[in-house]
């Protein structure tokens, strides 16, 4: 996966590499270090 640093964060929903299933990714960036990833299964989909 590759994260874009342009945005300090960033929450959208794309489909999972392994299952395919959607999933949410949420991320934060200060400057050039990445300060928060979180990724959660989108319920009822």
């Amino acid at each position: 996966m590759i994260l874009d640093n342009t945005e300090e964060t960033s929450d959208y929903i794309e489909d999972c590499e392994v299952c395919c299933r959607p999933i949410e990714i949420l991320f934060k960036f200060s400057g050039e270090n990445l300060t928060q990833f979180e990724v959660h299964k989108m319920e009822g989909i």
